[in-house]
């Protein structure tokens, strides 16, 4: 899809750290150039966004005109595990790259996005994120292949059912794609409102999304970007994105 005439909508793409980057002498804030590429592809300026203090976080949005949660380490069980027994969060030996000051940057974003209605495309962890921001929980580890598991969702390409009428499958234009997909927790119990409309062969949740939301609101497990250059339906998740940056333009002028 061509990018539509005019400024590009800025989108919010919260940068990851890094110990290390390539020509780089010191830690890195990065961002995976594939989601930035995507989201260039359909129209759209990535702003990459440095984590800071959560109370600044609306001022620095309401510049933007969507947001894009990326993938990343795992959030750290004491936001949902704690939370919901009153006491010390249980931790899974497989759980990785938790970083407090990303998490707490990540659940601001999500709450705000949501709170104005600005149109949000969660990836991955993002999804995971938003689940955590609405009161879900997430499964700690899904099980692996080393375990002899057939619930391993990492370095695996399947196919993902998405519900008719949902707006995954519009963005999609289909109710069946191959997803791309890496990672070891999945959405255990759902945060405040949202609904399940895309499922993996064994059943994990794949899609979430918000009924009644302000804004355009879509959250997929897989990742996207792994095939959307040469995958339409892929890149048109990107491209819906961009899409609903223009209306909102539209309907508040």
């Amino acid at each position: 899809m061509a990018p539509a005439p005019g400024p590009r909508p800025l989108i919010a793409l919260p940068q990851r750290y890094a110990t290390s980057a390539s020509a780089l002498r010191y830690a890195a804030v990065v961002t995976a150039r594939a989601l930035a590429e995507a989201v260039f592809r359909a129209g759209g300026e990535p702003f990459m966004m440095l984590p800071g203090p959560p109370g600044e976080t609306a001022a620095r949005l309401a510049r933007c005109d969507g947001l894009l949660l990326p993938g990343g380490g795992d959030v750290a069980p004491w936001r949902y595990e704690g939370a919901r027994a009153g006491s010390g969060a249980r931790v899974h030996g497989s759980v990785y790259d938790v970083d407090d000051a990303q998490d707490t940057f990540d659940l601001a974003l999500a709450r705000s996005a949501l709170a104005r209605g600005l149109p949000l495309l969660a990836v991955c962890r993002g999804m995971q994120v938003v689940n955590v921001a609405l009161g879900g929980s997430l499964r700690q580890d899904m099980g692996g292949a080393e375990a002899g598991s057939r619930r391993a969702h990492r370095h695996v390409v399947h196919p993902v059912r998405v519900a008719a009428g949902s707006a995954a499958a519009r963005a999609l234009g289909m109710e069946s794609v191959t997803a791309s997909c890496f990672h070891h927790q999945c959405v255990e119990s759902l945060g405040r409102g949202l609904v399940p409309t895309a499922w993996a062969a064994d059943g994990t949740v794949e899609a979430l999304e918000l009924p009644g939301a302000r804004g355009w609101f879509l959250s997929i497990q897989w990742h996207p970007e792994d095939t959307a250059p040469s995958d339409p339906p892929q890149q048109a998740l990107f491209d819906t994105l961009i899409q609903e940056t223009h209306q909102r333009k539209q309907q508040s002028n």
